[in-house]
């Protein structure tokens, strides 16, 4: 992400076609050392193309993809009702799980203004 991140960086400020060379001096002047390898293959998709369009193509993929969260509307036609809300009950409860342990890693020994 932040060679991804520098390469648009870069295309903001007038550099229609930055250079890996280009990346790597953004990356460098706030201390992040470039991987070559990932540098490359960032360049070598983006030769060429549009960076604007790349990015509506991609949100309007994502526009697509079901974003969760939803709870399944039961058929229409009849009977099975009740298992939807015993369904959401039992969701809620492993939600309410998860955020328990998340809460237990808050006490790590520090806070965040210590």
């Amino acid at each position: 992400m932040r060679h991804l991140a520098a390469y648009l960086l870069l295309q903001i400020g007038g550099n229609a076609s930055p250079t890996a060379d280009d990346v790597r001096k953004v990356l460098g002047a706030v201390g992040i050392e470039a991987d070559d390898e990932r540098l490359e293959k960032l360049i070598s998709e983006l030769d060429g193309k549009d960076v604007n369009a790349l990015i509506a193509e991609g949100s309007a993929k994502l526009a697509s993809v079901p974003s969760g969260g939803a709870v399944a509307a039961p058929a229409a036609g009849g009977g099975g009702g009740g298992a939807a809300p015993a369904e959401a009950a039992a969701a809620e409860e492993k939600e309410e799980k998860k955020e328990e342990k998340e809460e237990s890693d808050d006490d790590m020994g520090f806070g965040l203004f210590d």
